[in-house]
């Protein structure tokens, strides 16, 4: 019985310490990424996946598909996400803790100590050089992400469409989400029903 109980106890103070370590490169992340959550991806995939190897690269994948497709905010939907994926609950709640609390530490100072933030030189130079090194956060992950989606000839023209959709008519992203998630089911029932009504090699051996 002690031994089930000590097994335990280190079960619980591994997850404790995992989820402080997910706390803290959340927290580093929030502090210093600018341009919202996809600007994040990158340092994201380079502290879970690369590092520390808390996931694999698919799964990481996976879990931005479901952050995008899921309401609410992106980044608070990745940090949820990826901490339960590596230490379940707790590891959810301070993944997410870590990734919101720089974002209202900076906003409260500059509401109590700051006033008129873009009346200043300095800080409109500082986003004016920000701004190129956000695009290429957000560039590079989403061509990795055109990598491992795998795009055929009978699904290239999706991501296309979707483009000339929300830039040319500006069609809003959750209508196009829910599109995609209907059509997916319906073509994966289709694929299964077609699969599950060929007979297999074995069964046109023994005919």
């Amino acid at each position: 019985m002690l031994a089930k109980n000590d097994y335990f106890c280190k079960i619980f103070n591994e997850m404790n310490i995992l989820s402080l370590k997910l706390f803290w490169e959340f927290f580093k992340i929030g502090a210093f990424t600018f341009g919202g959550g996809y600007a994040m991806i990158a340092l994201v995939k380079n502290a879970l996946v690369e590092r520390h190897r808390w996931m694999t690269d698919d799964e990481f994948t996976e879990c931005i598909t479901l952050a995008q497709s899921l309401p609410g905010v992106f980044a608070i939907n990745m940090a949820l996400y990826t901490g339960f994926k590596i230490a379940k609950k707790t590891g959810a709640g301070f993944a997410m803790l870590g990734a919101a609390l720089p974002s209202m530490i900076i906003i409260v100072v500059i509401a109590a100590f700051i006033q008129n933030i873009n009346g200043y030189k300095v800080v409109n130079d500082v986003f004016a050089g920000i701004r190129p090194c956000v695009i290429a956060l957000i560039l590079v992950p989403g061509l990795n992400l055109l990598k491992k989606a795998k795009l055929t000839k009978s699904t290239f023209w999706i991501p296309i469409l979707t483009c000339l959709l929300i830039c040319l008519l500006g069609v809003s992203p959750m209508y196009l989400i829910i599109a995609a998630i209907v059509g997916g089911v319906i073509w994966a029932r289709a694929t299964i029903g077609k699969t599950a009504s060929q007979p297999s090699k074995k069964e046109e051996e023994t005919k």
